[in-house]
């Protein structure tokens, strides 16, 4: 590491009461794990929490989810490389989300139909090969997704906290967070998660409110809109502007993402299928709409502030960050937590710190609960002759809990590519949402969507993975095209592949499981 970029890691107020605060908080988390065990009776339980969760603690869920330590980093960077014009992600995020809450566009049928995961609906509606594909593309596009969530959070530790990034830090941080959360998520599954994630909400807020606080007493209110506007002019602000960091095409992607978020993505229809009742689900997600606008608003302030005391108050940082040969400049990423680190005063830097952690750790029980299942209930049950029995189901998915945690440690120690976080994410999880869309879509909606028609729509998702740096780097077209171009180009071509499949090779049944919800199943 660059001894510029040491040196400004060590410069924080981080200290051993700091020290304390979070480790406090770790051990209590663990002793959730441990207490909610007993009440792990079936895979229903383990993955679905019983589907008794009620609307307050859904919501409270949703937030402690949704705003995860990851999301907090990759908001910064966004918000430190475009200004304020990086707000229309929030702005879009916020009120798809209400629509959808408004409407129970997709997730209220999905609720009534009491399924436990996405993939489970294409069976049921398509069929047991489609869902099986449909488990694969899932567990891909979403094992991969997350592939760097563990070593970006642990960038934020290690650099709100000061400790060399250099050497053994780094893994070590990232072998103690992964080592933390797999043990309360193994031991008590979504009841586990739905209580830590409300505990986490808490915290969260807590941190969130008084970091804003913080930065702004410390920088001044006119004094960030007018360091944007002089150092980034009007593209710090307009999110159209074709020369800024977005554009109308990003912005158009970022809509659908915003649908993607709530409606789609697997970890936020869990939240749905284990609230009580469909109309619980609807308010779950109208109230919800709020946290989703400010898990992306907030960090987005905070990296618009990092920029902002880079570029007056720390000329130090200035050379680190912005050197002039920028081929040089430090990893941005890290910004936000050194800025962090040197205006909050004790105490307040432990809170944040522990609230992040809490952040960190409610998305990542989510993440490997929710892939595990859907590998054990959507890709390994239906290939057995046999009917799994209840204990082989949990057993395995706790296993596989474990084995994409170690996938997850080695992709963050190995893996290299120019993509920013968000971005790489958003084009890595459209393997799968493009084409779920499209199927999850026209089968809730069209009678005539046929099975033929969802295996053309689940494959053609692969086509997003093109939008990926090292992949277009690897192909000899680096440059032509941005993920978001690839992104609404797959979504578009899904739908036409869905449409054509279904009315080509109709279904020789008509579906019967719109009519009716099912009764509950495993």
């Amino acid at each position: 590491m660059d001894p510029a970029l040491q040196q400004a890691l060590s410069q924080t107020n981080f200290t051993v009461w700091d020290w304390g605060i979070v480790i406090a908080y770790l051990i209590a988390s663990l002793a959730v794990g441990l207490l909610v065990k007993r009440h792990v009776r079936d895979m229903a339980t383990y993955i679905g929490a019983g589907r008794a969760v009620g609307t307050k603690l859904g919501i409270a869920a949703m937030a402690g989810t949704e705003m995860g330590l990851i999301t907090v980093m990759y908001s910064a960077q966004k918000g430190f490389v475009g200004g304020f014009a990086a707000f229309h992600i929030a702005v879009a995020s916020g009120l798809v989300t209400l629509v959808v809450g408004l409407t129970g566009f997709m997730v209220y049928r999905l609720r009534e139909m009491r399924v436990l995961t996405i993939p489970e609906f294409y069976e049921r509606r398509f069929g047991r090969k489609t869902r099986i594909l449909g488990g694969v593309m899932l567990a891909l596009g979403g094992i991969l997704n997350m592939g760097l969530f563990l070593k970006v959070g642990s960038m934020f530790i290690v650099g709100v906290t000061g400790m060399a990034a250099d050497g053994g830090a780094l893994k070590l941080v990232m072998f103690v967070l992964l080592t933390l959360v797999l043990v309360y998520t193994v031991l008590g599954g979504m009841i586990s998660v739905v209580i830590t994630d409300y505990i986490q909400f808490v915290i969260l807020s807590a941190g969130v409110l008084l970091t804003t606080g913080f930065a702004v007493h410390h920088l001044g209110w006119n004094n960030i809109f007018e360091t944007v506007a002089a150092e980034m002019g009007s593209k710090g602000f307009n999110p159209f502007e074709s020369e800024g960091e977005f554009g109308v095409d990003y912005a158009a992607w970022m809509c659908f993402l915003g649908l993607v978020g709530c409606a789609i993505w697997p970890t936020s229809v869990a939240r749905a299928l284990a609230m009580e009742s469909p109309e619980a689900v609807q308010k779950q997600f109208a109230w919800s709409s709020v946290s989703f606008t400010i898990r992306f608003m907030v960090p987005y302030f905070w990296g618009i502030c990092a920029f902002v005391f880079i570029m007056t108050a720390a000329p130090d940082l200035k050379a680190v960050f912005f050197p002039e040969n920028p081929a040089a400049a430090a990893n941005n990423l890290y910004a936000m937590p050194v800025f962090l680190g040197r205006i909050l005063p004790t105490g307040v830097l432990g809170l944040i710190a522990a609230a992040m952690i809490a952040a960190f750790m409610s998305t990542h029980d989510s993440y490997l609960l929710c892939w595990s299942s859907v590998i054990t209930q959507d890709i390994v049950a239906p290939l057995q002759r046999k009917k799994m029995s209840l204990k082989s189901r949990v057993f395995l998915t706790r296993v596989l809990i474990g084995a994409i945690g170690v996938y997850v440690l080695w992709w963050g120690l190995f893996y290299e590519g120019s993509d920013d976080i968000w971005d790489y994410m958003s084009v890595t999880g459209a393997i799968y949402f493009t084409g779920a869309f499209a199927v999850m879509f026209c089968g809730l909606y069209w009678r005539r969507a046929s099975s033929t028609g969802a295996v053309l729509a689940l494959l053609s998702g692969a086509i997003a993975i093109l939008g990926l740096g090292p992949v277009q780097e690897a192909l000899g077209i680096a440059g032509r095209f941005t993920g978001a171009q690839v992104g609404l180009f797959t979504i578009c071509f899904s739908l036409v592949v869905m449409v054509c499949g279904s009315l080509l090779c109709p279904d020789k049944r008509a579906p019967s499981t719109l009519e009716q919800p099912s009764s509950k199943r495993d």
